[in-house]
């Protein structure tokens, strides 16, 4: 289950996705989350599937690879499912014991289990094709606008990228600790929620000591190479925009277009 966690996670690639200026990813990101949550029927659902299919097509990730990130929320997708199965008030089509279910329930439980898919399918598209480096200047430039106001946005920035970059490594050795506390006999599937509770205790103790070792050690790289924060920095890469960024951006406002016009109707 934990490999399955594939949220930080970079696939290099050359495809026109990866090419696209962070920046423009990330206020495409926003723009398609927006557009999930003023999508109100079933075509304007249609529309984002598409949209999100052809991202997907073009930035040549593997399905399997983009399917494996939704295993870890399937409890929380079911759960979703089923309030909304049976909590909808509605006609009415089938009823036993103290439940009954409604044709309004039936079609907000599909419509909300396609929202988070895609929710979570379009969020990890952004840190699929986006290294961490590209996505902590494209969070700065857009961010740049509050310095004026005295906010530290490349120390904000900087720290969301690290502790998007670290998550598939906390994942690993979260891993490595589960495995050796089996290999002393450990035993985390068997027993009551207190049990479960206390088996855990050998497996956080371990990670959080962990975490602040590395975390010391990122602090020690940072001063020994004079990294003082952002002010009077230069970047190796300057992030320039192309046609096919202002393209990209030209697609997703016609798409949010159409799905705010669609749920008018």
């Amino acid at each position: 289950m934990l490999r399955d966690i594939t949220l930080g996670q970079y696939f290099p690639g050359d495809t026109v996705v990866h090419r696209l200026d962070p920046r423009v990813k990330l206020v495409l990101t926003i723009a398609y989350i927006a557009a999930l949550f003023l999508a109100k029927v079933a075509l304007a659902y249609a529309l984002m599937l598409f949209a999100l299919l052809a991202c997907l097509r073009l930035s040549r990730i593997k399905p399997r690879a983009a399917l494996r990130g939704l295993r870890p929320i399937l409890i929380v997708i079911a759960f979703t499912v089923i309030l909304n199965l049976f909590f909808t008030k509605g006609t009415v089509v089938a009823e036993f014991w103290i439940f009954s279910i409604a044709r309004e329930g039936i079609y907000t439980a599909i419509l909300m289990a396609a929202r988070f898919v895609m929710l979570i399918l379009g969020t990890l598209l952004l840190t699929y094709t986006t290294s961490p480096i590209a996505l902590t200047d494209g969070i700065e430039l857009l961010l740049g606008p509050l310095k004026k106001i005295k906010v530290p946005i490349h120390e904000l920035a900087m720290m969301m990228s690290i502790a998007l970059r670290f998550i598939p490594t906390l994942i690993e050795e979260t891993d490595k600790i589960m495995c050796a506390q089996k290999a002393r006999g450990a035993d985390f599937e068997t027993g009551g929620l207190v049990r479960r509770a206390k088996a855990v205790l050998p497996i956080v103790i371990p990670l959080f000591i962990s975490a602040f070792r590395r975390a010391d050690e990122l602090a020690v790289a940072m001063e020994s190479r004079c990294y003082h924060g952002g002010e009077g920095r230069t970047k190796m890469k300057t992030l320039k925009t192309a046609g096919r960024d202002y393209a990209a951006l030209v697609c997703g406002a016609a798409v949010l277009g159409a799905v705010i016009t669609l749920g008018r109707f």
